[in-house]
């Protein structure tokens, strides 16, 4: 019974109809927090797979399709063919010079295929140098899909073409590499040493470069290529000639400057003007002087 004069007072507790308390929203800052971290998350994750999964898609740009020949550019040619150690089939133009003092072989970048490298076959052979123009496999007319050890693969059957079927002597062969044929032709001449190895636009490693484009992914673990020009210039035992364009916008040029310093005695570096690709049409008259120079001391004729 109630006491005189006072209300009798009832609390009830309004359960959810599931018996269940139900639990307070979290604040929308909160919330919006979380949905940003899980795109930013599964962004990175994303972008890490995607550097993984097409690597070679990034590395290798071939095409199949010649656009030009030699003696559409006024040099007369033999079109070529020889095998790499693993029996992959290559192509390749064979430009003669008229006053030969040696023979060059060109790795060509990593787009496009030797129809794109006449000019540079051109100034070669105006620098009295007969010219192997060659495809890594998977470009041009050449067999095959590339890979790192397949072009080096490559690399050595141009060696072996010249030295073994034309009978060309070592010591008046120039290996060149511009880019990622940097690379590859630093690995052949330190595999077989040539009477000197020039390079144009090279970068250190595949994996630095990657770091200057992806520095905020792990590319050290993601990268399966490695083309380490600076460790393999290292291993070179002839004369080095290094060109690099201040205004190279793919390749640092302190890169080159690594390169070079990686490089044994003798060698040069000769700093030109110009993009990656356009560098030694811009710099033109210094870039053939300079490169005149070194061949002459490089390529000197022994005395009696």
């Amino acid at each position: 019974m109630n006491e005189p004069g006072h209300d009798a007072v009832t609390t009830t507790e309004v359960q959810p109809s599931d018996g269940k308390r139900k639990k307070p929203k979290k604040p929308l800052w909160r919330r919006l927090t979380v949905s940003v971290l899980r795109i930013a998350i599964g962004a990175y994750v994303g972008l890490a797979l995607l550097l993984t999964s097409c690597q070679s898609q990034f590395v290798y740009m071939p095409s199949r399709t010649l656009t030009a020949t030699p003696d559409e550019a006024g040099l007369a040619y033999e079109e070529v063919r020889f095998t790499a150690a693993d029996g992959v089939g290559l192509h390749a133009w064979y430009i003669p010079a008229e006053r030969e003092r040696g023979t060059v072989i060109v790795c060509h970048g990593n787009a496009g295929n030797i129809s794109g490298r006449l000019t540079t076959a051109a100034i070669f052979q105006d620098l009295g140098l007969s010219v192997l123009l060659f495809d890594y496999r998977g470009y041009g007319l050449s067999e095959g899909r590339p890979t790192e050890e397949g072009t080096y693969l490559d690399a050595a059957a141009a060696w072996r073409y010249l030295t073994e079927q034309r009978g060309v002597d070592p010591a008046t062969i120039v290996v060149f590499g511009r880019s990622l044929g940097s690379a590859i032709a630093a690995h052949q001449a330190a595999e077989t040493p040539p009477a000197a190895l020039i390079v144009e636009s090279a970068f250190t490693s595949i994996v630095d470069v990657a770091r200057q484009h992806y520095g905020f992914l792990p590319v050290g673990w993601l990268c399966r290529f490695d083309y380490g020009t600076e460790a393999a210039i290292a291993r070179v035992r002839c004369p080095v000639l290094v060109i690099h364009s201040r205004d190279d916008e793919m390749i640092p040029f302190a890169m080159g400057e690594r390169v070079f310093a990686a490089a044994p005695q003798p060698k040069r570096f000769l700093a030109i003007a110009g993009g990656h690709n356009s560098g030694f049409l811009m710099s033109h008259k210094a870039y053939v002087r300079e490169m005149d120079a070194f061949l002459d001391e490089m390529l000197e004729p022994e005395g009696p």
